[in-house]
């Protein structure tokens, strides 16, 4: 199957080309204020603590941190400490007051519920935004980054890092050479996470620690008591702040899915499962089904995300027909010391000293040999045949793919199939890494591999995969009035609640 000429564009976009409709050339972008590639940007951080400071940390290696921002100051105390020349500021809104004529990006690693009010702040004022996954708390957010990103003309980027890796690339070609033949089945799992769930009641009012500005903390949501209970991490199990496993994990497995099958907006989304279900809180674990439209050449295709999926349960995913099968992939497959494993792409020779591995009956490829990760089960390893762990399956009418993690590994079943497989031609630029895309993009260079046109619609859909947590039935979604047909309860879930003061307007 020959690849269509509109799979070539839309995978030029994640590798980082230059729109049709966007900016004409480099030259072009720094007379708009942006700098030469031998300058360094000036970088604000906002949120250091956690996630903020790893990719505080990351930006920090080739660019000037100029500011930082926490609300809590024990939590980002270990990189408060590091810069501690620097100025630090506890409520966001103060320091782009007093810094931005200093700076030119910012990164942001915060709770999800202050995502989109933090960037968009940071937009309006002409700032590159690095944002950590998920986008957005709610579909109607995800929605407003996007168009702020083209309204404001920045550089942005969602932290959903598996963009970035050769096998999540690789999981699109594979896919679009046609090897697996049409695809109208999908489904992604994540593991359990750590977060609270299935909670009945609001945890305990305490008293605010001296470290934490809980004014700032909360910023746009409506006042509520503090307890440490939200802090610094749980929050991420509430609907009111987080998004769950979704915005943990889907967000990272979910990624070759979307890229690989161009997804849209959905139909519909429907819980299908649920386990210990809450008010206030995630369940234990979930179901949920998504229903996309055909696209283009592509077919319609039923998308089944399992939440917190565990080989014991009862409705555990069995993959058909692979019930001797590892299912997931280890990480970092691909390549041993730079070379493709065994897989040449194209119908060359082999590289010198290296050889197809050949597997015995009944062997499975990645199932504890020496040195072997492996991603998917619980303690013990994988189960074999059942989905588990952070990954995806594709069903395909000719084959079935799996990737896992962000990813960050892609094989083909059975394991029998893979061991003989030879890539098929490279179709998609290869990226330089997740925050060099990044500061490419904010000096002038091509637009980021997941930048808002691209993570906004994506980030979309996984937040109306949210909603379906808090409602039982069939949800059909309005993509372009942005509501649901048959649920006003649902619609009022597509927005946030906004404390008076905080409204988002572009």
């Amino acid at each position: 199957m020959l690849v269509q000429r509109r799979y070539f564009f839309y995978g030029s976009l994640f590798a980082g080309a230059v729109p049709a409709a966007g900016y004409s050339s480099v030259t072009s972008l720094r007379a708009l204020g942006y700098k030469p590639f031998y300058n360094k940007l000036n970088m604000a951080a906002i949120g250091v603590g956690g996630q903020g400071g790893v990719i505080l940390n990351q930006v920090a290696q080739t660019e000037n941190i100029v500011a930082l921002c926490d609300v809590d100051v024990d939590r980002g105390a270990p990189n408060l400490k590091k810069f501690e020349k620097l100025p630090v500021y506890r409520d966001f809104r103060a320091l782009l007051d007093k810094e931005a004529r200093n700076i030119d990006a910012v990164t942001i690693a915060i709770p999800d519920f202050m995502h989109a009010t933090v960037a968009l702040a940071c937009m309006q004022r002409g700032k590159h935004v690095y944002l950590e996954k998920p986008l957005t708390r709610t579909p109607w957010e995800a929605r407003l980054l996007a168009e702020a990103a083209v309204k404001y003309k920045v550089a942005t980027q969602m932290g959903n890092q598996g963009y970035s890796h050769e096998s999540h690339r690789v999981a699109a070609e594979i896919l679009w050479s046609g090897e697996i033949g049409d695809v109208t089945e999908v489904h992604v799992s994540t593991t359990p996470g750590t977060h609270p769930t299935g909670l009945k009641s609001q945890p305990p009012e305490e008293s605010v620690p001296a470290t934490l500005d809980w004014q700032a903390w909360l910023g746009c949501a409506p006042m509520r008591p503090y307890s440490s209970y939200y802090v610094p991490y749980n929050w991420r199990g509430f609907f009111d702040f987080g998004t769950g496993q979704i915005g943990n994990w889907a967000t990272h497995s979910a990624g070759p899915v979307h890229h690989a099958l161009m997804l849209g907006a959905p139909d519909s989304i429907e819980q299908v499962a649920i386990s210990n279900p809450s008010k206030l809180t995630y369940p234990d674990r979930a179901t949920i089904r998504l229903d996309f439209p055909a696209r283009g050449a592509m077919p319609a295709v039923k998308v089944f995300y399992h939440d917190s999926a565990r080989a014991t349960d009862p409705d555990v995913y069995r993959v058909p027909g692979m019930e001797n099968e590892t299912i997931l992939p280890p990480s970092n497959n691909l390549t041993d010391k730079g070379r493709p494993m065994g897989r040449p792409r194209g119908a060359g020779t082999l590289p010198p000293g290296m050889t197809v591995p050949r597997l015995a009956p009944g062997q499975r490829m990645g199932a504890g040999g020496p040195g072997v990760k492996v991603f998917g089960g619980e303690r013990g390893g994988p189960a074999p045949g059942v989905l588990t762990g952070n990954g995806a399956v594709f069903i395909g009418t000719k084959g079935i793919m799996a990737t896992v993690e962000r990813g960050e590994g892609v094989w083909l079943l059975p394991a029998a199939r893979w061991a003989e497989y030879v890539l098929p031609p490279q179709l998609l630029n290869r990226s330089p890494g997740h925050m060099a895309d990044f500061v490419r993009a904010a000096k002038g260079g091509d637009p980021a591999c997941s930048h808002f046109g691209i993570s906004g619609p994506y980030a979309e859909w996984l937040a109306l995969a949210a909603i379906a947590f808090q409602l039982p039935g069939k949800l059909e979604w309005d993509a372009k009035l942005m509501r649901f047909k048959n649920s006003a309860e649902a619609t009022r879930l597509v927005r946030p609640v906004m404390r008076p003061g905080w409204e988002l307007k572009l």
